[in-house]
């Protein structure tokens, strides 16, 4: 596939948040969520005496990204991990601390763009939608084997789907018949379950959905939970943290991670504020920040996109 249609999301404002902290000789920067390697190839081009480590649970993306990284040599180590596994990875590396760590967050260009991966609701492929397909269980095996109230939940929660008991009870009435395995059939399903005004609204109505699905099928939640504090705990002080976020629920997840590390906990009316008490992070965002008009213009994924930074500013006290 050509790498050329891939559009880094907010590249240059993330340059510019991680900036600060990297232009030190020998600094480390973590990109999280590899892909294609837009991003990747961008911090090493930016930051020419930084070193990069890049994760990514997807072997193909990692093949095709070896390839984009491989006029930078030995700066770029690439790893097949899930990006809750940092703190593991930078063990095996014997890297102690970072100074930059990237994170773009959910399905990349790659995955939907082969149309094979079932990511995509707006082309049929077998309904897989894991990201590493080398492990765990696949959409099909989600719809055709969960129970209808966890379906349900999973629709509610990861999708935010006001129509998930339509759309379940209209998938659990045709799996008894016969189990789902390709996309353009669920699509179908949920046109036809949907009322005629829920179709009217937010785009591709099978959107919400898929979203869920995928998010179920790799963790992604679970994941992040404990992989942005556990990234906060890797960087050095001084160093900078990047999310790129691109549903309300991530950059929720997001926004708590960095507000508790920027809070101080002391309890009320102390006079003087014990260093454990005191604030770890910094906010480098007001909030999060959307992409420009031209961004989306250039680029339509990068619509939903929200950024928050933070910069480490003490170690943790115990």
């Amino acid at each position: 596939m050509s790498q050329t249609r891939h559009v880094p999301v907010m590249l240059q404002r993330c340059l510019d948040l991680l900036a600060p902290a990297l232009a030190e000789p020998g600094a480390v920067v973590v990109d999280c969520t590899l892909g294609l390697g837009g991003h990747s190839e961008a911090l090493l081009s930016a930051f020419p005496s930084a070193r990069l480590i890049a994760l990514d649970r997807d072997k193909e993306a990692l093949r095709l990204s070896g390839e984009r990284l491989a006029p930078f040599g030995d700066r770029a180590t690439l790893v097949h991990a899930v990006y809750d596994e940092l703190p593991e990875v930078l063990e095996r590396l014997s890297v102690p601390r970072v100074q930059g760590i990237l994170f773009d967050l959910g399905v990349s260009s790659m995955q939907l763009d082969e149309a094979d991966r079932g990511f995509a609701y707006a082309q049929d492929a077998p309904l897989d939608m894991r990201m590493d397909q080398t492990t765990g269980i696949s959409a099909a095996e989600v719809l055709n084997t969960y129970a209808p109230g966890e379906l349900v939940r999973i629709l509610r929660a990861y999708g935010e789907e006001k129509q998930a008991k339509r759309i379940v009870s209209a998938v659990v009435r045709e799996r008894d018949g016969e189990p789902f395995s390709n996309s353009a059939r669920l699509v179908e399903l949920i046109r036809d379950a949907l009322p005629q005004a829920a179709k009217r609204t937010g785009g591709n109505p099978a959107k919400r959905t898929f979203q869920a699905l995928r998010i179920e099928v790799n963790g992604e939640l679970t994941v992040l939970e404990r992989a942005i504090p556990a990234a906060v705990k890797t960087l050095a002080v001084d160093g900078r943290i990047a999310v790129l976020s691109y549903h309300s629920l991530e950059d929720r997840l997001v926004k708590h991670v960095f507000s508790a590390g920027a809070a101080n906990t002391a309890p009320h009316g102390l006079p003087v504020v014990p260093e454990r008490y005191q604030p770890r992070l910094k906010l480098l965002t007001r909030g999060a920040e959307l992409p420009t008009e031209e961004e989306i213009a250039e680029n339509r994924r990068a619509a939903p996109a929200r950024l928050r930074g933070a910069q480490r500013i003490r170690e943790d006290v115990l």
